[in-house]
């Protein structure tokens, strides 16, 4: 099979070891595992930033660490084996912001990438010199090569402003209230080379349970990209269990856009023009969203086992409904 990805962060990093198990990609090829599986990743560039001078792209690094073997596993982003001499020194210079943890192990990455893009390599080119070294078993593309930074506007005693996701996100605990979530250079921006080309190859198109705002919603934002994906069979998974976030402050993100942070709320976002299949958990069973074929099962992901019977049932419901979609135009 080909299965197209669009990905965030944590959740659709640790998903995706789950579905790489499921094809059998970036093993050994044997009868049981044909060499012609493959998972294209459309990367979330919505919460990149420029900090110090470096150009950093967290969901793109937390996908290519997982898949590579060198994420930090306990917290589930940033380098395994990391140390922070550079942070303590920037801070003893006074410099700013405090708040984001750069490890040294990772600035060598954005280093690497800040200097191709000043030598005008595009991101995808350079996402890809980067998975040469990390070799994921799958492919990475960014949503676009364009500059989209999603930024957040708030309201406090400084009054109305609008500041970086980042920001919001790691230095406020996404606390703040928002008023409005913002992809700023989205509308202009079009999707990387080999994005549309992979939609329109793939059997199935998977949404892993990242954030449905700032992750998959920011990649959906890009022209074109939600479009193509209409056109295929698309099946979801619920990153919302019993009313909360699996993880993360996505309730948030939901407030901020007037969407309840309910697993059949986030379905009913997404719409039922682009989802054909909606996996929920158990918690959450009996959850209806119309025109979508919702299923309940089991949606932790505690362990690579649960892991990859999550992603097989995605896979296993994606085929189902593509085989239905087949029958029905042959009618």
């Amino acid at each position: 099979m080909r299965i197209v990805v669009p990905a965030g962060g944590i959740g659709g990093a640790r998903f995706l070891l789950g579905l790489r198990a499921v094809l059998g990609t970036g093993t050994t090829a044997t009868e049981e595992q044909p060499t012609d599986n493959g998972i294209t990743v459309i990367g979330n560039t919505g919460d990149d930033i420029t900090l110090f001078g470096l150009r950093i792209c967290p969901d793109l690094d937390t996908v290519m660490y997982t898949l590579g073997g060198g994420i930090n596993e306990e917290q589930g982003w940033g380098r395994n084996e990391e140390t922070f001499t550079v942070k303590e020194e920037l801070a003893a210079y006074g410099m700013k912001p405090t708040w984001f943890g750069l490890g040294d192990r990772d600035t060598a990455t954005h280093i690497v990438r800040t200097q191709m893009l000043a030598a005008g390599y595009p991101l995808s080119a350079i996402t890809e010199a980067l998975c040469d070294r990390w070799r994921p078993g799958v492919r990475l593309l960014p949503m676009t090569d364009d500059q989209v930074e999603t930024h957040v506007v708030v309201a406090d005693e400084r009054g109305r402003r609008a500041i970086h996701f980042q920001e919001w996100w790691i230095k406020h605990r996404a606390a703040l209230p928002a008023e409005q979530i913002v992809g700023v250079g989205a509308e202009e921006s079009t999707p990387a080379p080999g994005v549309l080309a992979a939609i329109a190859e793939a059997d199935a198109v998977i949404l892993p349970p990242s954030n449905p705002v700032v992750s998959v919603g920011s990649i959906l934002n890009v022209p074109g990209i939600r479009e193509a994906m209409t056109a295929k069979t698309v099946v979801g998974v619920s990153p919302i269990i019993g009313g909360a976030p699996v993880r993360g402050m996505a309730d948030a993100c939901l407030r901020a856009i007037g969407v309840e942070t309910s697993a059949g709320a986030v379905a009913a976002h997404l719409g039922a023009d682009l989802l054909d299949g909606w996996l929920v958990d158990e918690a959450d069973a009996g959850t209806e969203v119309e025109g979508v074929d919702v299923r309940a099962l089991p949606l932790y992901m505690s362990d690579p086992i649960a892991t990859e019977a999550i992603a097989r049932a995605a896979v296993d419901l994606a085929v189902e409904l593509a085989g239905k979609k087949e029958k029905e135009e042959r009618r």
